[in-house]
């Protein structure tokens, strides 16, 4: 955060978590809801990967971190540097996020060898099938399987499946749903 900011103290949250701030597939704070409010909490980038996997909207967790103050502007800065899902029942006022995930890769590599051509069959398949309402397609920076290119991960609940056809995923979601 630079030598401007002073270092003020631990940081111990825990609320809701309500999403990923940054551009596609390069996130780099996360939203929590708290009683007073929404904050946000920037992500060290060891942790931002296996966060996008694991973390459930809605989820509740805990945020271990600092707080940093900029002494010119009185702005107030938070960093992560652990972050771990809490056992507590989410509130009833915030709803969970119940839909499936499926985190396509959009960089180049994997772009050229059909990445946009897996993303338009994927939309048409959903779509055809009237799934498209339940199911989030995010777009993603690499995901270190370049080989294998192109990528796309299917998150439901917790579990994650990997290299599977369009057609495939869809009677995999519609399965799940009914």
């Amino acid at each position: 955060m630079g030598e401007k900011y002073l270092t003020i103290s631990e940081l111990n949250l825990e609320g809701q978590f309500l999403g990923f701030v940054g551009d596609a597939g390069k996130f780099k704070y996360l939203r929590l809801g708290i009683p007073s409010g929404d904050v946000q909490v920037k992500l060290p980038k060891e942790l931002r990967a296996d966060l996008s996997l694991s973390l459930v909207q809605g989820e509740q967790i805990r945020v271990d971190g600092i707080s940093k103050l900029n002494p010119h502007t009185g702005e107030i800065k938070f960093k992560a540097y652990r972050v771990k899902p809490t056992d507590v029942c989410p509130n009833q006022n915030l709803t969970p996020q119940t839909k499936a995930k499926i985190m396509v890769c959009q960089k180049s590599g994997c772009l050229k060898r059909g990445g946009k051509g897996l993303l338009s069959e994927l939309e048409k398949t959903l779509c055809d099938r009237g799934l498209s309402d339940k199911v989030t397609i995010e777009h993603t920076g690499c995901q270190k399987r370049c080989s294998s290119a192109p990528n796309c991960v299917v998150r439901i609940g917790k579990k994650h499946y990997k290299k599977i056809h369009p057609d495939a995923i869809a009677s995999l979601l519609e399965n799940h749903f009914t």
